[in-house]
């Protein structure tokens, strides 16, 4: 990544998520000092401030199954637009969030120039659903898919296209909970997992090889969509979603640091901080200690 000047945005939106607090996320994060960590680094970092969101109280839930889809639709859509100016401008872009549903938004905007972009999704979860098949409605579930062109034509047409990435240059990390309709998406797509079984058994280091190798191949550029969920909730007790037995927190700076070390990615977003489930900003200091491995900080320099 070199030392690529680096353009923040926040995303507050909570639209997408079940619990409540997550749009305070990008505030969180930036109280944890993101910025004057970057800058430390040798960064010329700007923040451009947060997209404008409506809140859960100011709108309507038109489909069950689709909670909140025409504001979601609207935020991505922003969202996109911003990202993509951002590179236009030869800058990387940093997206704070937020749901995960904004990673329709972030990747529709790289996409438009990188064209054969890929992805990896540290999370938890697949986010793989659809509206016919989430349990709950919640389209922080289906931005993989989404992105993937699966799912409501709104989602999958963000940006005016679709699909933003390739199946085969797609690699989930850290994944420990899955519905059963993606699992057998992942079975038809033929999408690379490393779920927390290969972690445990291959180890970090061996896992990030891989993953790094699959995303490189034939692609022309690489975005992170990292879900702080993908940790364990015992470094990151503020997410919506927990999940036990995750990728723990040095396990995650390895991870980082060997991104870092490949300088493979061109976009990155870190979502799903939930401060009103955290404790003493506790996931949010994770997730900018996780920023500062990716883009160089060493422990000896």
């Amino acid at each position: 990544m070199g030392k690529k000047p680096i353009s923040i945005i926040g995303v507050p939106m909570d639209l997408g998520q079940g619990r409540r607090g997550v749009d305070m996320g990008p505030s969180a994060i930036r109280y944890a000092a993101a910025q004057e960590e970057l800058s430390k680094l040798g960064y010329d970092v700007e923040d451009l401030g947060d997209l404008l969101i409506p809140s859960p109280e100011s709108t309507v839930v038109e489909q069950a199954n689709l909670k909140y889809l025409k504001e979601v639709v609207a935020a991505c859509e922003q969202l996109a637009s911003t990202v993509a100016k951002i590179v236009e401008r030869g800058r990387f872009p940093l997206v704070f969030g937020g749901d995960h549903s904004i990673a329709i938004g972030t990747i529709a905007g790289v996409s438009k120039h990188y064209k054969r972009l890929g992805v990896i999704w540290y999370d938890a979860h697949g986010d793989l659903n659809t509206g016919d098949s989430s349990p709950s409605g919640n389209i922080h579930g289906m931005s993989l898919a989404a992105s993937l062109g699966i799912g409501h034509p709104d989602l999958v047409q963000c940006g005016g296209f679709a699909p933003k990435v390739l199946p085969e240059h797609v690699v989930l990390v850290g994944t420990r909970e899955l519905d059963s309709a993606e699992k057998e998406r992942i079975r038809q797509l033929g999408i690379r997992v490393f779920t927390m079984h290969e972690i445990d058994r291959l180890g970090m280091a061996r896992v990030m090889d891989e993953a790094i190798h699959i995303v490189s191949k034939g692609t022309d550029g690489v975005h992170l969509s990292l879900d702080l969920d993908g940790l364990d909730p015992k470094d990151c007790p503020g997410v919506g979603t927990p999940v036990q037995g995750g990728i723990s927190y040095r396990e995650s700076h390895l991870a980082m640091e060997m991104l870092a070390e490949a300088q493979i990615i061109t976009s990155a977003e870190f979502v799903e901080v939930n401060p009103i489930l955290d404790q003493f900003n506790q996931t949010a200091r994770v997730a900018v200690a996780l920023i500062g491995s990716l883009f160089g900080k060493k422990i000896l320099d």
